[in-house]
């Protein structure tokens, strides 16, 4: 063990300027912690030694003992002194070494500032986190030399922010005014917190340094401010577009047919556990794969929920259509039914969906603002089923169908038009938009049985406030009423948000009942 430590003490303390003595070794080791400390801190500022390393790391060990002014690396029964290094018989009155929070702070910091120099990211990173928790002045010189030689840019920006962090401490009150300057550039967080920390202990007492604080405080936050409004905007986004998925299939079932379809929320659950299925069986059978398991999941919720939908609407809805209080109470049961069997299938407790690899992650955009990769990937799949479904209702033979049905069933029968197997197919197909939906929900939350019962409410407003069987209202309301509910719930929580959204839809329906854009024609 003594051999890896000196190993690792040769990595990162290379190139020693001097050797370490007894007399240095034992004033790290013992006394006073104010003393320990400065013999600590005179060490670094001398070069770097491998033997110092290795005593540091002995400490964090609490395998350190003193006798006789020396200090003593212990590891079993051997002892070795921690100036040459050379195993000797070890006093019989020697003691343990003690080493309070304080100590060990400098201690870390001092082991990571020879870290700092490491060829792995990962390892200089890990080190800039133990210095930062005790950076002063007397680390300036290490930082400096690590900031002069770091090339990767988010741990230079970190290297600042320890730096400024221990310009903080310098009795020069032009190096505090220069580290309240540093933070204000950074912008970030971490200098947030860095500015208000210092302001609150009391330590500042110059009047300049105090103005410079205040000054650079109130810039951070303005910045802050700019990333948390972005963020506001990005999340009503991502809700709405989710809302939109979620509703574009209750806008054919809904809004063209007339059926209230209460169980619209458990054909989203659908697709959702059929991408589950899919990722198991990627898991098991391709797990080479497994980063695209995705792409096949998303036709399969696609089949799986049209597929219900249609047994669905052969089976039930077919006769009820014209009584919409009956279709509300039928899919009401039909969605009870639907939870039930897939608790008896899947079980109760919720089930996990992994993201793929590609998925995870974010891309930084400001300091305190991060686009996850899966949200920003929902919200474009939004806007590829938009327009898949809108090519398809205006542009293709079954949408004129399903038009001309809508319209004036009457007539379009007269025309030779298959009036119940359109009803079927524009069924399944508000089914499978809702098994869309399901598929893109897996990959931000976890897939359960009451899955489609937090999102069913909020699609028939979003239906409803847009107009019904009106497609481009329903990608208004739907990010209209996504960007309202988050910037509401920065002001009122989420549950007087959505309470305000739902009050608003209401008063809205009472003054415009045909909603954001009314149906052209006769009876509009």
């Amino acid at each position: 063990m003594l051999a890896a430590v000196a190993l690792a003490g040769g990595l990162f303390w290379q190139g020693a300027a001097h050797a370490l003595t007894a007399e240095q070794a034992y004033a790290v080791s013992a006394g006073e912690n104010d003393d320990r400390i400065a013999a600590l801190q005179k060490l670094q500022a001398q070069g770097e030694d491998p033997a110092l390393a290795a005593l540091l790391e002995a400490l964090m060990a609490d395998s350190v003992k003193v006798a006789g002014n020396k200090a003593y690396i212990v590891d079993g029964e051997e002892a070795k002194d921690a100036a040459t290094g050379q195993v000797v018989p070890l006093p019989a009155d020697a003691e343990d070494v003690v080493n309070n929070t304080r100590m060990s702070g400098e201690i870390e910091a001092a082991l990571a500032a020879g870290k700092l120099s490491s060829p792995d990211a990962s390892v200089r990173e890990e080190a800039i986190d133990s210095l930062a928790s005790a950076a002063d002045e007397s680390k300036l010189p290490v930082i400096d030399k690590a900031l002069a030689a770091e090339t990767n840019a988010k741990l230079k920006a970190r290297l600042t922010a320890v730096r400024a962090k221990a310009l903080l401490s310098a009795n020069d009150p032009a190096r505090r005014i220069e580290a309240a300057e540093a933070l204000a550039s950074l912008g970030n967080p971490e200098a947030r917190a860095t500015l208000m920390e210092r302001m609150a202990d009391g330590g500042e007492t110059d009047p300049k340094v105090q103005s410079a604080l205040r000054t650079a405080l109130d810039s951070v936050n303005t910045k802050l401010a700019w990333g948390e409004r972005a963020g506001v905007v990005f999340t009503g986004i991502s809700l709405g577009s989710i809302l939109l998925l979620a509703a574009l299939g209750l806008a054919i079932t809904y809004g063209l047919m007339g059926v209230i379809n209460m169980a619209h929320g458990e054909l989203m659950m659908i697709g959702a556990y059929a991408t589950y299925v899919v990722q198991n069986v990627f898991r098991q059978y391709f797990p080479g794969a497994f980063d695209w398991y995705i792409l096949m999941a998303i036709p399969m919720a696609f089949l799986a929920s049209a597929l219900v939908g249609a047994v669905l609407e052969r089976s039930v809805f077919r006769f009820l259509y014209g009584r919409p209080l009956e279709t509300l109470l039928a899919s009401w049961g039909i969605s009870l039914v639907l939870m039930q069997a897939v608790r008896s299938l899947f079980g109760a407790q919720n089930v996990q969906v992994e993201n793929p690899g590609w998925l995870s992650g974010g891309y930084d955009i400001l300091s305190n603002l991060t686009l996850p990769y899966n949200r920003l990937a929902i919200i474009v799949f939004a806007g590829l089923v938009l327009l898949g479904m809108t090519l398809l209702i205006a542009k293709t033979r079954m949408g004129l169908f399903v038009r001309s049905v809508t319209q004036n069933r009457p007539m379009a029968s007269c025309m030779g038009v298959n009036t119940a197997r359109v009803d079927t197919m524009a069924f399944s197909l508000g089914a499978g938009i809702a098994g869309l939906a399901g598929c893109a929900l897996s990959q931000i939350g976890n897939v359960g049985p009451d899955l489609g019962q937090n999102y069913i409410v909020d699609s028939f407003m979003v239906v409803v406030l847009g107009g019904v069987g009106q497609i481009a209202g329903t990608v208004y309301a739907a990010l209209g009423l996504g960007l309202v509910n988050k910037f509401l719930e920065g002001w009122t929580g989420a549950v007087l948000a959505k309470i305000f959204v739902l009050v608003i839809v209401v008063v809205f329906i009472q003054k415009r009942p045909q909603g954001l854009f009314a149906m052209k024609g006769r009876e509009a």
